[in-house]
């Protein structure tokens, strides 16, 4: 791949955390393919963040078409195929993705898991790898030997508009509501803003409307919390955990950005999600787990919590 005008297509479809921490193979791609023009195959929600990344010279969108929806199956074909790629890196490795090498026909550089792709990642215990482990030897196996951490420093914000004081932290008390056991109580989360205020540091809420039921209890029990849920962009919290003391969260998206951006950060995680597989990576991360967070302290995590 020394071609100055090869092309490159990356996919990487979700989810935030995965996103987040695909930054480094991005680079890593970017680096090594430093004159190729890459696309980037995305979902929609992560389009506007990549865009604004150093590592693309464009963005598609994946809407995902559902199987059966043959003429926008064939359109994505169309865009896709055509000899328009010399090399693809699957970044996401489901069965989805792997259609995609199926549906172009073959004939393209494929670095993933579909069968019969010319850089295939052969490790058969590759599911027990952390992600970022498993996409660094992924990349290895075809041909790229070094791989950062994922990088954020490229990421700008204006969050003077939010007003906040020089000293707070971020609690990030949300999650996927599919998945109930990943998320301390609300109540626990309200006793440590209260604490954290008699300290002197501003509690700041970030969380999406999927959230609001845990944001409103805090906000009940602690007024002083500034509640910014449904108002932060993804560049603004990487920017709000530049200027953080630090960060209290579960295991969830938003706390792999705040960790990447080099806020220190304590990540709550339960037997619902193993911190070997998928733990957020950055300077100054600390992870507390127990089988069920409602059993977790609220001294305990107080403790763990490290500050700058």
């Amino acid at each position: 791949m020394t071609d100055p005008a090869a092309r490159v297509l990356v996919i990487k479809l979700g989810a935030l955390g995965d996103f987040v921490q695909a930054m480094g193979p991005f680079a890593a791609i970017r680096a090594h393919h430093e004159s190729a023009r890459i696309t980037l195959l995305t979902t929609r929600p992560y389009a506007a963040f990549a865009a604004a990344s150093p590592y693309f010279d464009e963005v598609w969108i994946d809407d995902k078409p559902k199987w059966w929806q043959l003429r926008r199956v064939l359109a994505l074909r169309a865009r896709l195929g055509g000899g328009r790629f010399d090399r693809v890196y699957d970044l996401q490795t489901s069965d989805r993705s792997s259609f995609y090498f199926r549906l172009l026909g073959g004939g393209t550089e494929w670095s993933g898991i579909a069968r019969g792709c010319s850089h295939p990642h052969a490790n058969p215990d590759r599911d027990r790898l952390h992600t970022l482990e498993r996409q660094a030897e992924q990349l290895r196996q075809a041909g790229i030997a070094d791989v950062p951490r994922p990088d954020l420093s490229w990421v700008e914000a204006d969050i003077g508009r939010f007003n906040l004081p020089d000293r707070f932290v971020l609690l990030v008390a949300g999650g996927a509501p599919h998945r109930p056991g990943k998320r301390w109580p609300a109540a626990a989360y309200a006793a440590l803003a209260g604490r954290l205020l008699g300290e002197g540091l501003t509690p700041v809420l970030l969380g999406t409307g999927q959230d609001r039921t845990q944001t409103e209890t805090i906000v009940s029990a602690c007024p002083e919390a500034v509640d910014l849920s449904e108002r932060t962009s993804f560049p603004d919290i990487a920017a709000l955990a530049r200027k953080a003391r630090g960060a209290v969260g579960n295991d969830t998206g938003p706390m792999h950005l705040i960790a990447a951006a080099g806020c220190p950060s304590l990540v709550l995680y339960s037997r619902a999600s193993d911190p070997a597989l998928c733990a957020q990576r950055g300077e100054a991360v600390s992870i507390v787990r127990t089988a069920v967070l409602d059993a977790l302290p609220v001294d305990e995590v107080r403790a763990a919590l490290r500050l700058r």
